[in-house]
């Protein structure tokens, strides 16, 4: 767990994703570049230079000839070295946008050979979020709201077989990992899934004596600064991924392992004037 505080403009784009698997041919290289290109762009009414990310991990494959998942065609023997020379080298033109890096579970594996994210970090100058981090989001000294970011744990899925009821049910599974880890995080956020889901607050209406012995009426909605914040006054995002189930001719381990398939992307939170406005979801072309 790392607690780390980001001075910040009133208004910016954060970037949320990852997931990215570099050096498996399942990669969606396409994915990549095209997020790359918005974060180096305007978007949203603000100038590149109002553009932050947060990478949630699992920046290589990490799949050795002594892992189960190993197959020869999927990733090869030996390029190890050269994942994690490609993480580098894809995050050098967004490293100075980047807040934090995380850990993840497929480098995990490799840490009896050594630190590979955190390597990674210290090559790019970004900060290591370990697996667990909170990013306190502050103006002036002045704190805007507190963000828990993880790589994730855990499955999130669902066999209703209704779409709607599926959805639902996916997005109660995201909000339950998360209620019991934080009392002040508005926002809440972590990969590992590749599931692309957000969760926006459900906000309650709340009657309270006014002037003239008169009711009045309004809704509960966190600023982001509470000593405590209600579940339902928090956003819930898994920041899906660039890793694809199905490729043509080959068979990965998500395949064989009779995953559903997964949409292909990331998430943006819009800060403006201080305040978390919203969450949007990005699907990669």
């Amino acid at each position: 767990m790392k607690i780390i505080q980001k001075e910040m403009p009133l208004d910016f784009n954060l970037f949320l994703f990852g997931d990215d698997h570099e050096g498996s041919i399942l990669r969606y290289d396409a994915g990549w570049t095209q997020l790359v290109k918005i974060m180096n762009g305007r978007y949203e009414g603000l100038t590149s230079s109002h553009n932050f990310g947060i990478d949630h991990g699992d920046v290589i494959e990490a799949i050795t000839v002594d892992d189960k998942r190993y197959d020869g065609l999927i990733t090869k023997q030996g390029q190890i070295l050269q994942e994690i020379s490609m993480a580098k080298k894809h995050r050098e033109t967004i490293k100075k946008k980047l807040l934090l890096i995380m850990e993840g579970n497929h480098p995990e594996k490799l840490w009896r050979f050594g630190r590979i994210t955190e390597d990674v970090c210290q090559a790019l100058g970004v900060d290591y979020g370990t697996w667990d981090a909170i990013v306190q989001y502050t103006h002036n000294g002045k704190l805007l709201f507190n963000h828990f970011c993880s790589h994730g744990y855990g499955t999130i899925n669902s066999t209703l077989p209704d779409t709607h009821d599926r959805a639902t049910s996916m997005k109660r599974s995201l909000r339950k990992k998360f209620q019991r880890k934080t009392a002040n995080c508005l926002l809440n956020t972590m990969g590992h899934t590749h599931k692309l889901i957000v969760c926006p607050p459900e906000s309650e209406l709340l009657l309270t004596p006014g002037k003239k012995n008169k009711l009045k009426q309004s809704h509960s909605a966190a600023i982001g600064t509470e000593d405590f914040i209600p579940f339902n006054d928090r956003w819930y995002v898994n920041t899906g991924s660039f890793y694809r189930t199905y490729g043509e001719g080959i068979s990965g381990y998500a395949e064989r392992a009779g995953y559903d398939p997964v949409e292909l992307g990331c998430a943006v939170a819009l800060v403006r004037k201080g305040r978390l406005k919203t969450v949007k979801e990005i699907y990669f072309d």
